[in-house]
C-alpha cells in the first residue's frame, strides 16, 4: 500500500471514513451526494472535490485539519474554511428548532411582523458587525414569525410570506458558520413557506437562497435547474405594467447565481452568458434600483464580472471589471466588504501581495464581520503571514489578529 503521505484524497477520505465507521450513503446523505459520487470520488473516477466540498466532507468525518484530507503537510484549520461560531447561534438555533404545540398568549400582527421584517433587513446591509446585529433580531422575529404563519385566519398567506423572507434573512446569518444543517434547514423551510404562500414572486426569492446552498454543496446541476425553473415561472409577470420591479429584480438575481455557477464550474462561455441576461435586467431597472434581499443591482452586477473572473481564473478580466466601477457605490456594507475581497483574490492568482493587504485591510474595516467568516480572506492572510510584502510584516500581523487569524 502506497505510504500515507502520498494517498490521494479520494483514498484519503475512504480511510477516514472507515476509521469511524461511517458508510458511504451516510456522508453522502450529511454532504448531500449520493452514495455512488462517494464511491467514484473514493476509487478516483471522479475528479478531486473543490475546496467547498472537501470541507463540508472533513466536517462531516470530525477532522479539524483539512490537510487530513488533502495530505500537503500544510495544516489548515477547517474551522477557517466553516467560519467560526458566532455568540448568538445557539439563540438561533433554538428558535429556528423549538416546537411549540400550544399556541403563544399573544399574537403579533402581521403588519407589524412586515415592519420588523423590514427593519432587520435594512440593519443587515447597513451595519459592519450585521452578524451581531442579526443575532439580536432574529430569534423573536422567527419565533414570532412562525407563530403567525401557524395560526388560522385570513392573515395566514401573508404570515406564510413573511416567515419565508425571515428565513431567507436567517440564511444570511448562518452562512460560512459551523452549521450546514441549518444552512440547509432554513433554505428548505424557505421553499416550503413560499410554495404555502402561492406567491410566484416569494418562492423565487426562497429558491435564490436554496440555489445557494446547492452550489456551495457542489450539486452544480440541481442549483442551475432550481435557479432556470425559478426565472422561468416569474418570466411572464414582468411585461406586464403592473409587476413590481422587485419581480424583474429577481430574475437578474437568479441569472447572476446561473452565472457564479457556471464560473465554479469552468464554464466560461456559459457564465458570461448568463451574466449578460441578468445585466440586461440590471440595465433596464435603472442605477437607482437596488433588490434588498440579494443586493443585484448595476453595481453588484459589476462585482459578480469580477467574481466570475476570478472563478474561472482569469484575473485579468476580474480586475478590468473591478475598474470599471466604484465600490462605494455597493449600497450594502456587507457586500461592499465581500466585493474587496473578490478583488484580492484576483491580485492573489498575480501573487501581488500588496494590494492583497491592502484590500482586506479595506474589507474588514468596512465590515469586520464579512472577513471573519470569509475562508478565502482568512486563506490569503495565512499566505500574507508566510510571505508578507517587503515591510509589511507588522501590518500583516495587525490584520490578522484582527480578523482571528493565529499567527
Amino acid at each position: 500500500m502506497q505510504a500515507d503521505s502520498s494517498l490521494p484524497i479520494g483514498q484519503r477520505i475512504k480511510k477516514h471514513r472507515e476509521r469511524i465507521g461511517m458508510s458511504q450513503p451516510v456522508l453522502g446523505g450529511l454532504i448531500g451526494k449520493s452514495k455512488e459520487w462517494v464511491k467514484a470520488v473514493e476509487n478516483g473516477r471522479l475528479k478531486e472535490p473543490k475546496l467547498p466540498v472537501l470541507v463540508q466532507i472533513a466536517q462531516a468525518l470530525g477532522l479539524r485539519d483539512l490537510a487530513d484530507l488533502t495530505g500537503d503537510g500544510y495544516a489548515v484549520s477547517v474551522s477557517m474554511f466553516a467560519g467560526e461560531r458566532h455568540a448568538a447561534l445557539g439563540l438561533v438555533q433554538e428558535a429556528l428548532t423549538e416546537f411549540r404545540l400550544t399556541p403563544p398568549d399573544h399574537q403579533t400582527s402581521v403588519g407589524h411582523l412586515a415592519e420588523r421584517l423590514r427593519t432587520a433587513w435594512d440593519v443587515r446591509h447597513r451595519s459592519p458587525d450585521h452578524r451581531t446585529q442579526l443575532g439580536i433580531l432574529l430569534p423573536d422575529l422567527l419565533r414570532d414569525a412562525q407563530a403567525a404563519a401557524r395560526a388560522r385566519g385570513d392573515d395566514r398567506r401573508t404570515a406564510r410570506k413573511i416567515l419565508a423572507g425571515t428565513y431567507q434573512l436567517a440564511d444570511f446569518y448562518l452562512a460560512y458558520q459551523p452549521s450546514p444543517e441549518l444552512v440547509w434547514l432554513v433554505a428548505d423551510r424557505g421553499m416550503s413557506e413560499g410554495i404555502e404562500s402561492d406567491d410566484p414572486y416569494v418562492i423565487a426569492c426562497s429558491a435564490w437562497a436554496m440555489v445557494q446552498a446547492l452550489r456551495d454543496a457542489g450539486r452544480w446541476d440541481e442549483a442551475i435547474s432550481l435557479a432556470r425553473d425559478a426565472a422561468d415561472r416569474i418570466v411572464p409577470y414582468i411585461e406586464r405594467d403592473s409587476t413590481a420591479d422587485d419581480w424583474r429584480g429577481i430574475v437578474g438575481a437568479l441569472e447572476a447565481e446561473i452565472a457564479y455557477v457556471h464560473a465554479r464550474t469552468g464554464r466560461h462561455g456559459e457564465a458570461w452568458a448568463a451574466w449578460e441576461r441578468a445585466d440586461r435586467y440590471a440595465d433596464r431597472l435603472g442605477p437607482a434600483y437596488r433588490h434588498v434581499q440579494t443586493s443585484f443591482s448595476r453595481p453588484v452586477m459589476q462585482a459578480h464580472a469580477v467574481t466570475l473572473g476570478v472563478e474561472l481564473q482569469r484575473p485579468g478580466e476580474a480586475l478590468a471589471a473591478a475598474n470599471k466601477f466604484d465600490a462605494d457605490e455597493i449600497v450594502s456594507v456587507p457586500r461592499r466588504a465581500r466585493h474587496m475581497i473578490e478583488v484580492a483574490r484576483a491580485h492573489a492568482e498575480r501573487k501581488q501581495s500588496t494590494a492583497v493587504l491592502a484590500l482586506l485591510d479595506k474589507s474588514e474595516r468596512t465590515a469586520s464581520e464579512t472577513i471573519r467568516y470569509n475562508g478565502f480572506a482568512k486563506s490569503m492572510i495565512r499566505e500574507l503571514q508566510a510571505r508578507p510584502p517587503s515591510g509589511m510584516r507588522e501590518d500583516v500581523a495587525d490584520l490578522a489578529r484582527r480578523v482571528g487569524v493565529a499567527a
